[in-house]
């Protein structure tokens, strides 16, 4: 298993997330997004695998206008307008090789090898 984990140092969840790997004795790379976020291909990889951009959104984010200018760009857009403002991306962002989930999801992460 190549477990990274891309969240922030005060995200709650993101603690979680470390917590859980870690108890189990899974290797994990944590990265934290305050200081690098996703690169576009990895953007690219985590769309893929949960099913959309838009699922990546976090619309509880502090950032109420930046939210609000996503919701109305067009498609195009929208995608090179979260990878530049990654605050809005809702973490913790955990990824096995193809798989990734958004947010702490231990009922998916117990069924990857």
């Amino acid at each position: 298993m190549n477990v990274q984990i891309f969240g922030t140092k005060k995200s709650f969840d993101s603690k979680k997330a470390e917590r859980y790997f870690k108890e189990r004795g899974i290797k994990y790379q944590f990265v934290d997004m305050k200081e690098k976020g996703l690169s576009k291909g990895e953007f690219n990889s985590v769309c893929q695998a949960v099913g959309g951009y838009e699922k990546l959104i976090d619309p509880k984010c502090k950032d109420k206008n930046l939210l609000a200018l996503v919701q109305y760009l067009s498609e195009e857009d929208k995608k090179e307008k979260i990878l530049e403002n990654q605050k809005i991306i809702r973490t913790p962002i955990v990824r096995n090789g193809k798989q990734a989930t958004v947010g702490y999801e231990p009922d998916v992460w117990k069924d990857w090898k």
